[in-house]
């Protein structure tokens, strides 16, 4: 059963408090950690980061797409569950469940947030619980307005806009959508909106720290999110020319439903060339290591201030980004750019593990960060704890979900089910698609309808349906 309300106060379970450094980033692809690109090492503090604790490399999204991956992320619930099933910005189907942010609140940590705002649940996130620090996406536009920058008329502009056709329900839309198209950022790097969030963000990890109980920050990056504005000296280092592009760019897999044709992504993806891949996957690559030129100072911003010790930091991205792969562009899909994301954890006593190629879920971050920083874990959560696998356990293989449901509203409904190596993704609307991801991990040759593979398809094709008559469809 859901909890309306949060009541009473959460259990602490441990003698000594451990903070929270919680940073995300946006359309992050999960392969960007440990990746060389045209000679370069894409996130090297991420790397390190990853070799000091426990680094999930298939880590999946409730949802590739915002609003909906983070209000999961938030909650532990999946999207039928918390009534956030698309880009429902208002909040206005959402129910009234709690926020990893509420239980932490009520186990008297101070709160701080910095960067975008995306978990939209009825509420805002900022009324739900006393914010000591809080800085969003509106304070950079103000910030913006005093420098003289008008960043949305940049944004709405030319080539980084297209219009697409989008279903919502049974009508057809005209919808805008951001492009690959890319350019050079066109004011101080300082005005950047990660590096506004992140001067904020260090200022409050000095202040959140002298204070007498324990912390809890959320750095909401947004980069690598297109627009693909790209500061003038990350240009150049990753050039176009040298980098590699998976096999399958610009190409579908055979035995693509007819329908993947008519979605935004693929919309999106129409006509864009190897060239203009390789641009934009040289933007993409850029604004990734400005991500992990940000974390690094984050971390830096800890050891100063002599809490590296007692924090626990978790990194991951509410979604991936297609860039060009299954020709399509941006997330809206469920294919494995888009629905795996970066998954991290390290610090506060945990040691270097082995990464962990088991799947896991976004769903399963609130129920470890809760059991790691000593709290208890209230029932119904749709995640399962990682603690033990953070300490060298083993983990068991157990099915994880993830769907895409529409973006601008409820539209053709594609659920997907991960489960050891293999991949079913059911559409309400067409045929079924299944991968073998150990052989084929470009996702390049549709086998639903292999005589040799009918009873893996059926048992995961049951799976998916008991995982939906767990809860409601699009709400």
């Amino acid at each position: 059963m859901l909890e309306p309300c949060l009541t009473g106060s959460a259990v602490k379970r441990s003698a000594r408090p451990v903070n929270l450094l919680f940073i995300t980033s946006d359309h992050q692809r999960a392969d960007s950690i440990g990746l060389t690109q045209a000679g370069r090492v894409v996130t090297p503090q991420l790397n390190a980061l990853a070799a000091q604790g426990t680094h999930f490399t298939r880590a999946y999204s409730a949802c590739p797409l915002c609003v909906p991956a983070r209000a999961a992320l938030a909650t532990g619930l999946r999207p039928a569950r918390n009534g956030v099933t698309w880009n429902d910005w208002q909040g206005r189907h959402a129910r009234d469940v709690v926020t990893l942010h509420e239980r932490l609140a009520t186990a008297d940590y101070t709160l701080g947030h910095t960067g975008m705002d995306h978990v939209r649940l009825g509420r805002r996130l900022r009324e739900r619980a006393p914010f000591a620090v809080w800085l969003d996406e509106t304070d950079h536009e103000k910030h913006l307005g005093t420098r003289g920058c008008n960043l949305a008329a940049l944004e709405a502009s030319g080539p980084f806009r297209k219009k697409v056709m989008e279903r919502i329900g049974d009508t057809v839309l005209q919808q805008d959508y951001s492009t690959p198209h890319v350019a050079a950022w066109p004011f101080a790097r300082e005005d950047f909106r990660d590096e506004f969030f992140t001067r904020r963000a260090e200022a409050a990890i000095g202040e959140l720290a002298a204070g007498k109980d324990p912390f809890a920050l959320f750095v909401n990056l947004w980069a690598p999110h297109p627009p693909l504005y790209v500061p003038p000296e990350l240009m150049n280092l990753f050039p176009p020319d040298d980098i590699t592009l998976p096999e399958n760019t610009g190409r579908p897999a055979d035995g693509e439903p007819r329908n993947r044709r008519e979605g935004v992504a693929a919309q999106l993806a129409a006509g864009i060339d190897e060239a203009g891949w390789r641009r934009a996957w040289s933007a993409h690559l850029a604004l990734t290591h400005l991500v992990d030129q940000l974390v690094g100072r984050l971390l830096a911003a800890l050891e100063r201030h002599g809490v590296t010790d007692d924090t626990l930091i978790v990194f991951t991205s509410d979604h991936g980004e297609h860039l060009g792969q299954h020709a399509l562009y941006q997330k809206m899909e469920l294919y494995e750019p888009a629905a795996r994301v970066p998954l991290i954890f390290a610090g506060a006593g945990l040691a270097a593990q082995p990464p962990v190629a088991t799947p896991v879920s976004h769903l399963d971050v609130v129920p470890t960060v809760l059991t790691h920083l000593g709290l208890s874990v209230p029932a119904g959560l749709d995640g399962r704890p990682l603690n033990a696998t953070l300490r060298g356990g083993d983990l068991a293989t157990v099915p994880v979900f993830t769907q895409f449901t529409g973006n601008s509203g409820p539209s053709v409904a594609r659920y997907a089910v991960i489960h050891g190596d293999h991949k079913l993704i059911l559409d309400t609307d067409d045929q079924p698609e299944l991968y073998d991801l150990a052989a084929d991990p470009l996702e390049m040759h549709n086998r639903a309808g292999d005589p040799t593979l009918a009873q893996t398809t059926g048992r995961l094709a049951q799976l998916l349906t008991t995982y939906l008559a767990a809860g409601p469809d699009v709400t």
